[in-house]
């Protein structure tokens, strides 16, 4: 893979002087949000799939993407496609604003000490690591409340997102909250360090805006292709990680039971040695068809507020 330097890190506005934090974070609040709102469905549907255990029998169960939407459609309504949302859009604000404005922050930083003058590929995945590290600290526990909220053999213990949050730290603890930290920090680190390194490559491989008779369109068309390649590539690597997160975090810890699955690694293993390779990409499909797109509208909404922010610094 070429290391075609960029003058700017693939995120930051094109231009000499960096936005301050507050827009970043402004801006990436903002892209989080128009993602999730759009493609929320599709993550309950993910999630559905990634804690079904073996394949569907009988009707029991979902055999895919379109199958898991019709079911739920059928059998609990249209709303429960949109069930535990409020934990995601309250999570998006810090955990889009942290992604944007932590990937900016840290690919200056990184260019300083490694004396290199440009971003390179390397410190562009680098940049997208540190990014998904810090991001994963702000979003386990409302990782946790959704899955559980969102899971459909544990749905019906809880009233709304409060009561879930209620309930589980009267009797789980407050650390119950933090249930899979180790496995949501495996999983951010690899799809920023997917998605942000991608982006920096497909966008040196497009035209330039700047030399296109129409600067602002190509501009968007080149948002919307890295951030669907980006989308993609952050996604296929990792999605067993999430797989095992979303197991780890649906069970309920008690006192004195050691779980099935704890940590991301060895988990990795007992999915892969009972269900086979495969259910290690439980849910892809729905998570391609989120992170794809969705990808693509975090950029190109991100880019265009800090367009829009730039104008007023």
């Amino acid at each position: 893979m070429a290391t075609k330097a960029a003058p700017t890190s693939p995120l930051a506005k094109e231009k000499a002087k960096a936005l301050p934090f507050q827009y970043q974070f402004a801006a990436g609040a903002v892209a989080g949000i128009s993602e999730i709102l759009v493609m929320y469905p599709l993550d309950v549907v993910k999630t559905r799939i990634q804690l079904q255990h073996g394949k569907a029998v009988d009707g029991q169960g979902y055999t895919g993407v379109l199958d898991c939407f019709q079911k739920i459609i059928r059998n609990e309504g249209v709303s429960r496609l949109y069930r535990g949302i409020t934990a995601p859009i309250l999570m998006e604000v810090p955990k889009r604003a942290i992604k944007f404005s932590s990937n900016d922050t840290f690919a200056p930083l990184y260019q300083r000490l490694f004396h290199s003058p440009v971003l390179t590929q390397p410190l562009a995945v680098l940049t997208g690591a540190s990014a998904g590290a810090v991001e994963s600290l702000v979003v386990v526990p409302f990782e946790l409340l959704k899955i559980r909220l969102q899971d459909k053999t544990s749905a019906s213990r809880y009233s709304g997102l409060l009561d879930c949050l209620v309930k589980v730290v009267r009797h789980e603890g407050p650390l119950a909250l933090y249930n899979g930290f180790e496995a949501t920090l495996w999983r951010h680190i690899v799809w920023n360090a997917g998605y942000f390194g991608c982006i920096f490559q497909v966008r040196a491989q497009l035209p330039k805006p700047e030399e296109s008779k129409n600067a602002k369109l190509q501009k968007t068309v080149n948002d919307l292709a890295a951030g669907f390649v980006g989308g993609v590539v952050g996604t296929t690597l990792n999605t067993p990680l999430d797989v095992v997160k979303s197991r780890i975090q649906s069970v309920a810890k008690v006192e004195g039971v050691r779980a099935k699955y704890e940590w991301a690694w060895p988990s990795l293993s007992v999915v892969a040695r009972e269900e086979g390779f495969k259910a290690l990409y439980k849910g892809y499909v729905a998570k391609i068809l989120r992170f794809g797109p969705g990808g693509g509208v975090l950029l190109v909404v991100y880019s265009a507020v800090t367009e829009m922010l730039a104008k007023m610094v």
